[in-house]
Parts: structure tokens; C-alpha cells; sequence
């Protein structure tokens, strides 16, 4: 049988391709051109550190990429390997360039693992409630591109009513409301008046700009104290947990938002794939019309979703103001909706998967922060670039196929 171009080159073997040169960079150029001149400490605990020659744990980082590369060319691993192969390469890649940035920096050549691994998580909280809105919308069958508006308008309503009632618990509660009316504004125009739900997106992340923006330069910033000053949710140790080496630090000592993102993580995964919910949900983002003819009301599911989301995308909003115990900016959320709706693509629009790529993308912050704190000399411009590469290998498929739900972004119209 005749093997096309087109048939040799599948995903494997271009992924293969590109983690080949990937890792044949990191070691001619980290390793050999550029090398690392310094060992690198890892500090795992106040205790306890590793020191580690830098230019060789980069060459054999390297390697190993380059292995995987190979093994994906000559497919010698499954297709259902896929996705592990991927994590196995990109790590590796990671890893080496950490390394090499630490070991050329100005001042420390200590990586704080503690610190990193607890700043990772910090940055990726806003990012999995801005992911899991979008989960809740685009499994049932409408586009989320609103995600960074109503994570703005959280920020904005956390601020001001926290600061008004001198309570942050209630301006937690109109985060969530906040948000959610954003995402209701969606709801009708998408599923009602079936206007095209990117555009329909962009236009509501620009209206949530514009309120905000008005707002706290006329009330908000000139009276600070009165308007834009309300405090944060302390961190709460888990007892005995918190006592653990290394784990402790990182997953047991933070403040509500932290501990409720996870738990949303695994409620919306179990009810999600384990419920009647669940179950009418999918259908009706992959189905709707055999959803429809099962008397499963198309319309009302993805409504009641869609408010859902957006509640769940205000309370990652508050965590940018009442859970940092920051005053709220004008557009302070930055593009994390859109890294969000980053992550959401990366993690296959599951649960589980959009947490992972967002702390991935916390990991890449954390990352750019430490190696600015040290002077590295990798620019922090490219650092910051790292959540959109990862998009782009997501969405060409280097990472494993990714398909939306069937039916995301068409409206239904019954009949």
C-alpha cells in the first residue's frame, strides 16, 4: 500500500517533529551555545535543598524532549499515550528553560520551590473560575468570549459593595450576581435573538469595560475610602494539613476563593459526567434536536447554564480584588478571561482539564515573576507570551484533538 505525504505526516509525527527541535534547541543552545554558568538550588523547604549542575540537567532535559520526539516519529507509543507524551516533552522543555534562567540570573540562583508552586496557584484561581464559566456555557452549546467582562464586573462589584457594607461577604455575593447578570445579557441575545455569540461577546466585554471604567473614575477613585477600599478574605490554615512539608504551604494555607475553585472543580466534574444535569447538559451541547425530541427543554438548559457561568466567572473576579485585598483598576483583570478561555480549549472543555491548563498558565506567572525578581536575562515580554503559545499548540493539536462540543456556538431554533 502506498503511503501519502499527507498519510506519513499525521499529528503524531508532527508533533514529533517539533518536540525533536524543540529539545535539539534546548540542548545546542541552553546547553551548549549559552550554557548555564552556575549550579541552580532547589529549596524545597527551609530545611531541606537540592543543588543540581545546571548545564547538565538542561542537556539531559533536552534529551529527553528529543526522545519523546522520536518515540511520536517512529510510533512507538499508542495513540491513546498521546496526551502524557505531550506533557512529558513540554515539562521537560519547561523545566530546562527554568533552569537555565535561574542559573544566568544577577542575583539568586535558588529556585524557592515552596514559594513557586504557592504562586501558581494564587494566579491560576481566577483562571479556573473563569474556566469552569466557560465550561458550564460551552458544554451546553453556547460560546463564552464574555468571559472576561463579567470576570471584571465580579472585580468592580467585590470592591464597591464590599467596601460600602464593610463586608466581604456581601461583596462577594454581588461579585457572583454581577457576573451572572452579565451572562444573562448573553443568554437572551444568543438564545433569544440568536445574534452571533462572538460578537455578541466581544460587545459585552466592551460594555462591562466601559461601566467600570465610568464608574470608578467618577465615584470610585476620588473617594477611595469610601468606595474602593474593602479589605480581603483572610487565609485560613487547614489543621494539621497545613503542617505537611512542603504540601501544607502550597495547597492548605489560603483564603476561601482558593479552596472554592477546587471544589467547584470537582462538584461541576461529578455533576457534569454523574447526574441527570449533567447528562441533559451534554446532550444538549453535542444534540439539541434529539435532546429536544426527549423533552429536554433546549432553551431553559442552556439559560439556566449560561447564568450559572457567569455567577461562577463573578466570584473569580472577586478574588482579583477582595481575595488579593487590592484595590480595584480600571480593565485589572488584564486578559484573564481570554487566558481563561485559553485554558478551557487546552483542558478539552473538562473540568479537571481546564484546571490543569490553568495552573499551567499560573505556573508561566509565577514563573515570569520569579525570574524578573532575580534579573534573569529572559525577557519577562516573553514570558508572558507562554499561555498563548500553549493555546496555539493546543488548538494545531500537539497536545492531543481537541473538539468543541458539537453544537457550541449554533443556536437552536425549534423546528
Amino acid at each position: 500500500m502506498v503511503t501519502t505525504v499527507a498519510q506519513f505526516w499525521n499529528r503524531n509525527r508532527i508533533a514529533g517533529a517539533v518536540y525533536v527541535l524543540l529539545g535539539l534547541l534546548a540542548v545546542l543552545y541552553f546547553g551548549v551555545s549559552n550554557p548555564a554558568k552556575n549550579d541552580v538550588t532547589l529549596r524545597l523547604t527551609a530545611d531541606t535543598s537540592l543543588t543540581f549542575g545546571a548545564r547538565p540537567v538542561i542537556i539531559v532535559l533536552g534529551l529527553v524532549t528529543v526522545a519523546v520526539g522520536v518515540a511520536l516519529l517512529a510510533v512507538l507509543t499508542a495513540r491513546s499515550h498521546f496526551a502524557w507524551t505531550a506533557g512529558v516533552a513540554l515539562g521537560a522543555l519547561v523545566l530546562a528553560f527554568l533552569f537555565w534562567g535561574t542559573s544566568l540570573a544577577k542575583t539568586l540562583h535558588t529556585i524557592p520551590v515552596e514559594a513557586l508552586l504557592y504562586g501558581t496557584l494564587i494566579a491560576a484561581t481566577p483562571l479556573i473560575f473563569g474556566a469552569l464559566a466557560g465550561v458550564l456555557c460551552e458544554r451546553s452549546g453556547v460560546v463564552n468570549i464574555n468571559i472576561e467582562g463579567q470576570l471584571l464586573v465580579g472585580a468592580f462589584a467585590g470592591a464597591l459593595v464590599g467596601t460600602m457594607t464593610k463586608s466581604v461577604w456581601a461583596g462577594l455575593i454581588a461579585a457572583g450576581v454581577c457576573g451572572a447578570l452579565m451572562a444573562a445579557l448573553l443568554a437572551v441575545f444568543a438564545i433569544k435573538y440568536l445574534v452571533d455569540q462572538v460578537v455578541l461577546g466581544v460587545v459585552l466585554n466592551v460594555l462591562a469595560f466601559g461601566i467600570t471604567g465610568v464608574i470608578y473614575e467618577r465615584l470610585m477613585q476620588p473617594n477611595a475610602a469610601e468606595y474602593n477600599n474593602a479589605g480581603q478574605f483572610k487565609p485560613w490554615e487547614v489543621p494539621g494539613l497545613s503542617d505537611i512539608p512542603l504540601l501544607g504551604p502550597v495547597l492548605f494555607r489560603h483564603n476561601l476563593f482558593v479552596y472554592l475553585a477546587l471544589a467547584l472543580v470537582a462538584a461541576i466534574t461529578f455533576a457534569l459526567f454523574y447526574t441527570r444535569w449533567g447528562l441533559r447538559t451534554r446532550a444538549v451541547g453535542e444534540h439539541p434536536t434529539a435532546a429536544d425530541t426527549l423533552g429536554i427543554k433546549v432553551r431553559l438548559v442552556r439559560y439556566r447554564n449560561t447564568i450559572m457561568g457567569g455567577f461562577v466567572a463573578g466570584l473569580g473576579g472577586a478574588m482579583l480584588t477582595i481575595g488579593a485585598g487590592v484595590t480595584f483598576n480600571k480593565e485589572m483583570t488584564a486578559g484573564k478571561g481570554f487566558i481563561a478561555l485559553a485554558a478551557l480549549i487546552f483542558g478539552r472543555w473538562s473540568p479537571v482539564g481546564a484546571m490543569l491548563a490553568a495552573l499551567l498558565f499560573g505556573f508561566a506567572d509565577a514563573m515570569q515573576q520569579f525570574l524578573s525578581s532575580v534579573i534573569s536575562p529572559v525577557p519577562s515580554q516573553f514570558l508572558q507570551m507562554a499561555p498563548y503559545l500553549a493555546t496555539l499548540f493546543a488548538v494545531a493539536g500537539l497536545v492531543g484533538k481537541v473538539r468543541a462540543p458539537a453544537a457550541d456556538g449554533k443556536p437552536y431554533v425549534k423546528g
